[in-house]
């Protein structure tokens, strides 16, 4: 099993106290913890891309840039490149010139985003949102793997022997393809021939088992050799502690909070944007967040593992409101208490 953190760069007041901390402060924080991230062992570091809600990540490169700047070895993802609503050369463009400040680090993780409004934001019709993901992300492609490339479509001024500049640092990065409630995205990675990043941050485990089933069974009847898809998982935060009784102590107060203060009520009964798991008691018996004691994160994330044969986890630790200390601190118990044990007991090829 490989690990990576993600940040969304959330920036809403704190559920408890209701401080905020400002923009600057915020970006220095993710920048100095992917640096911390990097120390730890932890194999990659991701940024999301939100154009709407109490995210600050709208513009993931320039992050990721600093990111590249304050590192050397740790790979860097985005969490998700929203694709279907961006200019694919203008994608293919940035993350090359990333790639090659990195010299070979960048991956891309594309899907059509996670919150409403950003469609609306850049002038387009949410209601042919998978067809915007399936030509933008098709066009980004060929962009990467081709030179004077010829190409016309429906969303975009048609491209005449185009090579964007620069080209990336060593062939085609890998791009995986974010997966929360639909089919769309993974059919569109089987057929590729591309791994699946699965959100397993809201809804319940089945949910995006049925997911992964789906991509694995079309990643072979698309031709492609079984044995190389590949899969990763995200999660719904975490939250170590000594016991199970004592996370609840210590956290319960604050995860509940947060779930209230993060619950869009204009997207109740709609699958992907509110957690079910609203009392701690109930996400830590049941639901994608890793609350607890370190064998019981273990366990969590073995018996995902089980069902969803996956590669590499993600893990979030700045999504609750902890403090800048509670965050390193939650990062190095999960380094040195609960990435060993699972690297053992699930290993992977994935970056060999």
């Amino acid at each position: 099993m490989r690990f990576s953190v993600l940040s969304l760069i959330g920036h809403d007041p704190h559920p408890l106290t209701g401080e905020l901390p400002s923009p600057a402060d915020r970006f220095e924080e993710v920048i100095a913890t992917a640096a911390v991230a990097e120390e730890l062992g932890f194999d990659s570091y991701s940024v999301g891309e939100r154009h709407a809600g109490a995210f600050l990540s709208s513009s993931p490169s320039v992050v990721l840039g600093a990111i590249a700047a304050r590192t050397s070895t740790i790979r860097l993802l985005t969490g998700v490149t929203v694709v279907a609503i961006l200019d694919p050369v203008r994608v293919a463009e940035d993350f090359a010139t990333l790639d090659q400040i990195s010299r070979g680090r960048i991956e891309l993780v594309v899907g059509k985003g996670a919150e409403a409004g950003h469609f609306d934001l850049f002038g387009l019709d949410e209601e042919r949102q998978w067809d915007l993901q399936k030509e933008k992300y098709e066009l980004l492609r060929r962009l990467w793997t081709e030179e004077g490339v010829d190409w016309e479509g429906e969303f975009r001024p048609p491209l005449k022997n185009v090579t964007t500049v620069p080209r990336p640092y060593d062939g085609l990065p890998r791009i995986w393809h974010g997966s929360a409630t639909s089919l769309n995205s993974p059919e569109l990675a089987a057929k590729h021939g591309d791994p699946l990043f699965t959100a397993n941050a809201i809804q319940p485990r089945e949910a995006y088992a049925k997911l992964i089933a789906h991509y694995r069974e079309r990643f072979e009847a698309y031709g492609h050799d079984p044995a190389e898809a590949r899969v990763a998982a995200g999660s719904g935060g975490l939250l170590i502690a000594d016991s199970s009784q004592a996370a609840v102590a210590q956290y319960k107060e604050l995860y509940e909070a947060r779930v209230r203060q993060t619950f869009k009520p204009h997207l109740a009964g709609k699958a992907g944007y509110n957690t079910p798991f609203r009392t701690i008691e109930d996400a830590i018996e049941g639901g994608p967040q890793l609350i607890g004691s370190p064998q019981q994160i273990i366990d969590k994330i073995l018996g995902w593992h089980t069902v969803y044969r996956h590669d590499l986890q993600s893990v979030t630790v700045d999504g609750f409101g902890l403090s800048r200390p509670e965050q390193l601190e939650t990062l190095q118990r999960f380094a040195e208490e609960i990435a060993p044990v699972v690297r053992r007991e699930a290993p992977s090829t994935l970056w060999q």
